[in-house]
């Protein structure tokens, strides 16, 4: 998340009143958390992309009906929750491609190892429970509070905690980051 609840309070207010240019920011200050949460929800990126573009667009329609009492940040999270399980329902899911010779050749240096780390990382969460890996969206990608998130998924701020830590706790193992390497 790149911008605070002010912010985006302002934003909100002024796109309300018809600026163009205040839901533009909204959409770019946001646009990372939506797409993230849509591509490890879908892991194809196609589908992603449609997700996206569907949170946007209901976005847009419902900004007169977001009443501020949660962040924003809160109802986007929510609306984009939504039009995954929504998307998923109506069968608009695609398989994606999870062989590695199938991803396209990737340069070398630090790029590659960016690259690398991002592929690994997402098949990492991939594999994660959908329940930890829906909280752990909340927390990681749209910042929110336990108590914010509790609220969004429908559980306890404690039940949370625990998916948050057993998501944690998932991609260092698979990871392999808990492992010290021996000399």
């Amino acid at each position: 998340m790149t911008t605070s609840t002010a912010e985006d309070a302002e934003l909100v207010a002024a796109a309300r009143d018809g600026d163009t240019r205040a839901f533009e920011t909204l959409v770019r200050n946001h646009i990372g958390a939506v797409y993230g949460h849509a591509i490890r929800f879908f892991v194809d990126a196609g589908t992603a992309e449609d997700a996206v573009q569907e949170v946007f667009l209901k976005v847009h329609r419902s900004l007169g009906g977001f009443d501020g009492r949660s962040a924003f940040s809160t109802w986007l999270y929510r609306i984009t929750r939504n039009v995954c399980l929504d998307m998923f329902r109506r069968g608009r899911r695609r398989a994606a491609p999870m062989d590695p010779l199938d991803l396209p050749h990737i340069p070398s240096g630090e790029f590659a190892d960016a690259v690398a780390t991002s592929v690994d990382l997402e098949r990492a969460v991939a594999f994660l429970a959908p329940e930890d890996r829906d909280a752990f969206n909340a927390i990681a990608l749209f910042g929110l509070s336990y108590a914010d998130a509790g609220e969004v998924l429908g559980i306890p701020a404690g039940t949370v905690k625990s998916r948050v830590f057993r998501a944690r706790r998932g991609l260092i193992a698979t990871l392999g980051l808990g492992q010290k390497e021996a000399s």
